[in-house]
């Protein structure tokens, strides 16, 4: 661990995944600030409520459009680490982040808005190859700028796929979808251990420069393998409605943009398929996770594709 704990700069803290990195960075003690767009009387409350409790944490918010190059450059430079959780709509907008930091010239590392599948080492069907190739962009630019930088897969969220797959939520529901077979084995990470692992990462000398993918051997799981252990931790049995993998590759090839992303990401999730790392952290397996729904389950989200 280093002697001095870096200073750490998030984007899109208020947002998904953004969140959990935001806390993550706090509870290991690192000074923390979040850039975030101004609030305004259309700010939803609960994004204001988020932010004062960040502020509680003591974490700095800054306040600021991606446009104000000045205002990045300025924050940039009072930091260490910058990591990107924006959202899959404003993943061109890192751009202005590259120019920022490469301004400002102090930044020991880049982390930018990955977190999912290796985007480099994938083929996919066509709607999801074109949502990938718009980080390629991001992944290229940073190397042609010459920033330091880690790229994180972690495959999947695991609570927002229990969600989506199991609906833990819906007590009156005795059926599941299956997408393919349901063989195809996955790798399903809580968000909390993937912003753990990522400010791990992101202070890490060994990483930098490189790809980290997270995939604990305890989560690597096929759909049938997650129902039948939700069954056991429930004590529901759940009828299986097979999808099969001619009709999400049509859906994929009939439902307009941006409607087709998701189909063609369940293909290569769940139908496609896929060392233990930081042995420190005690991360939560899938056997925990559905416990968690069982005790206090996150809150179902959709992921924003425009």
């Amino acid at each position: 661990m280093e002697s001095v704990l870096s200073i750490i700069l998030i984007f899109g803290g208020t947002g998904y995944i953004g969140r959990y990195m935001v806390k993550a960075s706090v509870k290991m003690g690192h000074p923390t600030y979040v850039y975030s767009r101004p609030m305004t009387p259309q700010t939803h409350p609960s994004k204001i409520e988020l932010l004062k409790e960040f502020q509680s944490m003591g974490v700095n918010v800054v306040q600021g459009e991606l446009d104000e190059h000045e205002k990045l450059v300025s924050v940039i430079q009072q930091v260490d680490v910058v990591i990107s959780a924006l959202a899959y709509p404003q993943v061109l907008d890192q751009l202005k982040i590259i120019d920022a930091i490469k301004v400002a010239g102090t930044s020991k590392r880049f982390l930018p808005s990955d977190f999912g599948v290796e985007e480099d080492r994938v083929t996919v069907l066509s709607p999801f190859q074109e949502f990938l190739d718009k980080k390629r962009i991001i992944r290229r630019a940073i190397e042609a700028a010459g920033i330091s930088y880690t790229f994180v897969s972690a495959s999947c969220f695991g609570a927002y796929f229990v969600n989506y797959l199991l609906h833990p939520h819906d007590h009156s529901n005795d059926s599941i979808t299956v997408y393919g077979s349901g063989e195809a084995q996955a790798v399903l990470n809580y968000e909390e251990d993937i912003a753990l692992y990522t400010i791990k990462v992101a202070n890490d000398p060994t990483a930098c420069n490189r790809i980290v993918i997270f995939r604990p051997p305890k989560n690597i799981i096929s759909q049938l393998e997650l129902i039948a252990l939700w069954e056991k931790k429930t004590g529901r049995s759940f009828k299986r409605v097979h999808v099969s993998e001619e009709e999400l590759v049509k859906l994929s090839e009939t439902l307009p943009n941006p409607q087709n992303i998701p189909v063609a990401i369940l293909h290569s999730i769940f139908v496609k398929g896929v060392s233990k790392l930081y042995p420190d952290i005690n991360y939560h397996t899938i056997d925990q996770l559905l416990h968690i729904f069982l005790t206090n389950p996150p809150s179902p989200c959709s992921a924003a594709f425009e």
